[in-house]
């Protein structure tokens, strides 16, 4: 009778398939969720009114809810270039489970930590872009194009960087029931 990969303390192929997997996915959020912060951090756009001396300057900082979002983004980043460290580790050791359960709780975590960052900022760039006539809130985008362009193009990045974190957490659920 031949022994099995588990009896043998070697991972089956597919837990080694996953945990490769695991390690891509991560380096998609890691770019979706980095460069959402960076393109948030870094708009800005002056405008003159009526001379050139007088100008009006739309900056992400003008509103927490966008400090907010550059912050979340920011530790969700760093958090997912450490963890790629364990990403590493299961490709050579797939049969872990400790901290396969470590890296499901802390990408929960980030999760909803990126959710919120960016949930808070799709509040703003809606007002910025509709405004609300009930409470005298003008819309702004028809002035500040290229500040809100960039401010919804780096909202995209951040939910593409949530999607890869729910699918990162499907995917350390499949690992660990293939134990």
């Amino acid at each position: 009778m031949k022994p099995s990969a588990l009896q043998l303390g070697v991972a089956p192929p597919e837990n080694r398939g996953i945990a490769v997997l695991d390690f891509f996915l991560r380096l998609i959020a890691i770019v979706g969720t980095l460069a959402s912060a960076i393109a948030m951090a870094t708009t800005n756009q002056t405008l003159p009114f009526f001379s050139q001396f007088v100008r009006f300057r739309a900056k992400f900082n003008d509103l927490p809810s966008f400090t907010f979002f550059v912050v979340a983004s920011s530790i969700v980043s760093a958090y997912l270039i450490l963890s790629l460290a364990f990403s590493i580790l299961h490709i050579a050791k797939a049969n872990l489970v400790n901290t396969r359960v470590l890296l499901l709780v802390l990408d929960t975590a980030a999760m909803g930590l990126l959710m919120a960052g960016s949930a808070a900022a799709t509040a703003i760039v809606q007002l910025a872009h509709k405004g609300n006539n009930k409470v005298n809130w003008f819309a702004i985008c028809q002035q500040y194009n290229d500040f809100c362009k960039r401010v919804s193009g780096s909202l995209i990045g951040s939910y593409a960087g949530v999607v890869v974190l729910i699918l990162l957490i499907l995917l350390s659920g499949v690992a660990l029931t293939r134990r």
